[in-house]
């Protein structure tokens, strides 16, 4: 089971209590992962890539590992403490201010 934490938004939005847990087959990618979360919580769709490119949103951020994986191919495998459920894989908001 893949783990997935979302900031807040998303999962008042989705109606999430916390962290989302998912099986995902075949190879786990930010893409497999986000291909699964959004079949799980289609009013995801949208929020957190674009719906015709499937690019990230520009303020939305991956991490996994403490690692940012914002600039990773979509199609990159994730860590394998993220494969095996040790760690999660993290979305995050970005904050704005002066």
């Amino acid at each position: 089971m893949i783990r997935i934490v979302l900031p807040t938004h998303l999962r008042t939005l989705a109606g999430i209590d916390g962290e989302v847990q998912l099986e995902v087959r075949g190879q786990v990618t930010q893409r497999s992962v986000l291909d699964a979360l959004e079949a799980a919580y289609p009013v995801l769709r949208g929020t957190i890539r674009d719906h015709v490119t499937h690019r990230r949103r520009a303020f939305l951020r991956f991490f996994a590992c403490d690692e940012d994986l914002s600039l990773e191919a979509p199609d990159a495998p994730l860590p394998e403490l993220v494969v095996t459920g040790a760690q999660p894989f993290v979305v995050v908001a970005a904050l704005a201010g002066g």
